[in-house]
């Protein structure tokens, strides 16, 4: 059990506002195992890190990130949807996500969520991973088989994708990309669950919120599990 990785899903996102770097900062001093972040470029090809491709829920602004220049993103208020006290949270790059994480946990480990699915924001991505000393040790996560086939190809990162009926461009041979396969709660407490259990892949869980949740995962042998509020699962670990 005390193997289990433990990964804050967007930092530490039940209490402050996703994918910003008090989020982030927040995880790292609960001390989660590894944290989750999800990428896209930026129109002048800057990789900047919030879940949606649109900012209009987290912002209040309805454009893409990939037409808008870095300058442009950094004007987005992605604070006040959650509090006021968090008014004024920018878009943070992955350099400052990194240069945040360097500081404080080196030993961290890192789940890549690649959202924007062109071959130049792997490109882009890796090349400063790896600058900042994280590509070893961290995990590629998409839901585009093309895009985790281009990792594992390209640079034999290690890999995470989904059900195939959660993938995008999904081929016969997808599944040979992986190193291991990411299940949502639904799937864990479903009949289907067997399915993905019988391929031989480590598992990650996530959401697991509850203790309800965190038994599951373990009964079912997952080796990571994510979580919007790491405490309880922590607690469980005992790694509080």
């Amino acid at each position: 059990m005390s193997q289990i990785i433990v990964e804050g899903h967007r930092g530490y996102c039940a209490k402050y506002p996703e994918n910003t770097l008090i989020s982030y900062r927040k995880a790292m001093e609960l001390g989660v195992d590894a944290m989750e972040f999800d990428i896209w470029l930026s129109k002048d090809n800057v990789p900047v890190i919030m879940h949606d491709g649109n900012a209009k829920r987290t912002a209040g602004v309805d454009r893409n990130l990939n037409d808008m220049t870095l300058e442009e993103i950094k004007t987005l208020d992605v604070g006040s949807w959650k509090g006021a006290e968090f008014a004024g949270a920018q878009v943070p790059t992955l350099k400052e996500l990194l240069e945040l994480a360097k500081e404080l946990r080196p030993d961290l480990r890192l789940g890549v969520e690649i959202k924007d699915h062109r071959p130049e924001t792997v490109d882009i991505t890796v090349a400063l991973l790896k600058e900042y000393g994280y590509f070893d040790t961290c995990w590629f996560y998409a839901f585009n088989a093309r895009t985790i086939k281009y990792i594992k190809t390209q640079y034999n990162g290690r890999t995470m994708g989904y059900p195939d009926f959660q993938m995008k461009e999904f081929e016969p041979d997808s599944y040979s990309y992986y190193d291991e396969i990411g299940l949502s709660m639904t799937i864990v407490r479903s009949e289907i669950l067997d399915i993905y259990k019988k391929k031989g892949l480590p598992m990650h869980m996530y959401c697991a919120d509850t203790t309800e949740a965190v038994e599951l995962c373990i009964k079912h042998g997952a080796s990571l599990i994510t979580a919007n509020d790491p405490v309880p699962l922590m607690k469980y670990l005992g790694k509080l």
